[in-house]
């Protein structure tokens, strides 16, 4: 799909405005109200927190499980620190299995729920930036100016001049300048990033290097943990995370991830990563398509919603798993879907048309 065409997608209504829906749809008694649990979370009062247009969510969430299979999975949402609305959906998803490498992964039918770990495909990227922030911050990484060579002396043989220039910022800007080849359908042979997974060797990755622990378990230990997520699956190949699309973690997981990135890194009065690396890694470096822009592994854009235009930071993957942080609004939402091999403007349009009145909702409720 050509940029233009895409944004223009983007614009347009995904679903029929929240205004306009039937008056009768009246929202059920505890539709989407979060569940209090001991993970952390503080649960927004339904009735007493105008924090966030509840019964318009409710209305939201009620039109995508009747449109005909949508497979949206979840959406989570947060503002001012609390969660403020969550709802679960059945659809088909991706599971993990033995044999992904070979045959692509499993699709089966499953019931959502809390509990539920879903595959974010490439928000991993933007969880990925957050570690390799950590490992900054306690001197186990030097620069974002350091040649990726250096972490690889075994790999002496690859030298090029032009190889020898590329830097940690380039591998975290997604601008290495390396021909990589990832539209096909990751069943096929046309697909570096399969050829990647089933190859041999494929090198190993910067955190493992510098701090001596896999992604994952670095991870565990400096971002997860201090977080309170306590159940997370990282995909490994030959020994190594998968930092490009390995993780899965909970809706409401996912929706810590955007608040510590809200707070500037500080979670539960604890400096979790310094606001210094969650600025840097969320300020533009490069243009991206459809009107984006690129910082360290996390995209920046803007949402027009009921004519306020009002910018966000996200972490966004394949198949319409995104979380999306509104600084200006305190908001943090969190979706889910199965959209992984479904590249249809009908498709387009419903996963941006859910994050767009998710906003309208949280105008609403303070206007």
């Amino acid at each position: 799909m050509k940029r233009r065409q895409f944004a223009a997608v983007l614009g347009a209504t995904a679903l029929p405005p929240i205004g306009a829906w039937p008056a009768s749809a009246e929202a059920p008694s505890g539709c989407g109200v979060p569940m209090a649990r001991r993970d952390g979370w503080a649960v927004a009062a339904v009735d007493g927190d105008a924090l966030v247009d509840h019964d318009a969510l409710c209305r939201l969430a009620d039109r995508l499980a009747v449109l005909g299979d949508p497979n949206v999975h979840a959406v989570v949402v947060a503002r001012d620190g609390k969660l403020v609305f969550e709802r679960y959906f059945k659809g088909a998803d991706q599971v993990p299995g033995p044999m992904v490498g070979l045959f692509g992964p499993q699709v089966k039918t499953v019931a959502f729920d809390a509990d539920t770990l879903h595959n974010l495909k490439s928000v991993s990227k933007s969880v990925a930036s957050l570690v390799v922030g950590i490992a900054l911050d306690r001197g186990l990484i030097r620069s974002v100016d350091e040649p990726i060579f250096n972490f690889f002396p075994e790999l002496a043989d690859l030298h090029t001049p032009e190889k020898d220039r590329i830097l940690l910022r380039h591998v975290l800007t997604m601008t290495l300048g390396l021909k990589w080849v990832e539209a096909a359908p990751a069943t096929e042979k046309d697909n570096d990033e399969s050829r990647m997974h089933m190859a041999a060797d494929p090198c190993r990755y910067v955190v493992r290097k510098a701090t001596g622990r896999p992604l994952d378990e670095f991870a565990r230990t400096t971002l997860f943990e201090p977080l309170g997520i306590t159940d997370f699956e990282w995909r490994r190949v030959r020994g190594d995370s998968d930092a490009g699309g390995g993780l899965r973690l909970r809706p409401r997981d996912m929706a810590k991830i955007g608040q510590l990135v809200l707070a500037g890194g500080r979670s539960n009065d604890q400096q979790i990563v310094s606001s210094a690396w969650i600025e840097a890694s969320t300020t533009p470096k490069i243009e991206a398509t459809d009107e984006q822009l690129y910082g360290y592994l996390w995209w920046l854009g803007r949402v027009n919603a009921g004519g306020r235009v009002v910018r966000w930071i996200g972490a966004q993957g394949r198949g319409g798993q995104y979380i999306r942080v509104v600084p200006e609004l305190d908001l943090v939402v969190a979706v889910t879907a199965g959209y992984y091999q479904d590249y249809s403007v009908q498709a387009f349009r419903t996963q941006f048309g859910v994050f767009r009145d998710v906003v309208r909702a949280a105008m609403s409720s303070r206007s």
